[in-house]
């Protein structure tokens, strides 16, 4: 009896330990599991960043190819920096608007991707406004109301009954250099008050002033989702055809698809007194981010699909040159191994 009973002892005990061994190879499993469910394959990975900064007013859509992007190489961590009065001191990709000079062009390797019009506004609680978004402006009236001019004849010079202020950037910039150049004039050569701060402070300040007249990029003018000129701004038509008057066919800008189809229909010398800028994206030639590069290739490639929605106009035949960004990314990637 007592040896039968040692015996089923032991066989309780054996029975225990069994069960504890094979519990803690489950919670081992588990715990296994668990870690590789919820740590991604590529943890411990440093993630590649690529920064971003440039013309402010481009930001919304370089966000947008920004978040399209993502969906594809989530791995891939790209910010836009916005620029102060400078460009940070690091940075990856320069989204610009304006030509830059050779020297600079140099330097860098480009992608135009997209165009923008500037066009003439005014806040629409004034006269102004409402005078002259039935009349427009042909290129004399245009002169006289944004530039200063000593050689302007002032005997030829139109009488305005309505009260206005032109506002423009005070800083250098993108938009008041190509709408400034346009008309032959340099950017300090326009008149009026001078805003501190980006585009969007300029548009700002125009809702602000009832009697305020400015210039603006066609995507700051245009709510992207109602396809309407922002609540409380007037679009100012002008002579296209340059024949000195503005007809009822030059007065399209009640939306902004319209708006787009019919500047992008229009040849050079039916679309004059309205300038168009480039929006590019450029790295530098000798210290390029790789991943910078496959972003602007897939910009290249995938972008174009959202300039209108956001205000901009398709670049010219010929005009995208994305094998310069394959070349370069080549021939970096060799220089490397």
């Amino acid at each position: 009896m007592k040896n039968t009973m040692n015996r089923w002892i032991g066989s309780f005990l054996l029975g225990i330990a069994t069960w504890v061994h094979s519990s803690a190879q489950t919670t081992e499993l588990l715990a296994k599991a668990t870690t590789e469910t919820s740590t991604p394959k590529n943890s411990g990975q440093k993630p590649q960043v690529v920064i971003v900064t440039g013309a402010r007013f481009s930001y919304t859509l370089v966000q947008k190819w920004i978040d399209d992007y993502n969906k594809t190489n989530p791995n891939v961590q790209i910010i836009i920096e916005a620029r102060g009065s400078n460009d940070p001191q690091k940075y990856d990709v320069l989204a610009e608007v304006f030509e830059p000079d050779a020297e600079t062009q140099k330097k860098r390797e480009y992608l135009y991707i997209a165009r923008y019009a500037i066009l003439p506004v005014a806040n629409a609680q004034s006269g102004f406004a409402q005078a002259y978004a039935d009349k427009g402006l042909n290129q004399d009236l245009i002169k006289q109301i944004y530039f200063h001019d000593i050689f302007a004849d002032k005997d030829k010079q139109k009488e305005i009954k309505y009260p206005y202020t032109v506002y423009t950037r005070l800083q250098k910039a993108g938009a008041p250099t190509v709408f400034t150049n346009y008309f032959g004039y340099a950017q300090k050569d326009i008149k009026g008050k001078a805003i501190a701060g980006s585009d969007e402070h300029l548009l700002k300040a125009v809702l602000r002033d009832s009697l305020a007249v400015s210039y603006l990029p066609l995507n700051l003018i245009y709510d992207p989702n109602t396809q309407k000129t922002l609540k409380g701004l007037t679009v100012l038509p002008v002579d296209l055809n340059d024949n000195g008057k503005v007809s009822v066919e030059e007065k399209f800008y009640t939306d902004l698809s319209t708006v787009i189809q019919n500047l992008e229909s229009k040849t050079d010398k039916n679309r004059q007194n309205l300038p168009i800028g480039y929006l590019h994206l450029s790295v530098d030639k000798q210290t390029a981010n790789p991943e910078a590069l496959r972003f602007l290739q897939w910009v290249a490639e995938n972008g174009l699909k959202d300039l209108h929605h956001y205000g901009y106009l398709q670049p010219e035949a010929g005009k995208i040159d994305k094998e310069k960004i394959v070349q370069l990314a080549e021939k970096l990637s060799k220089s490397q191994n």
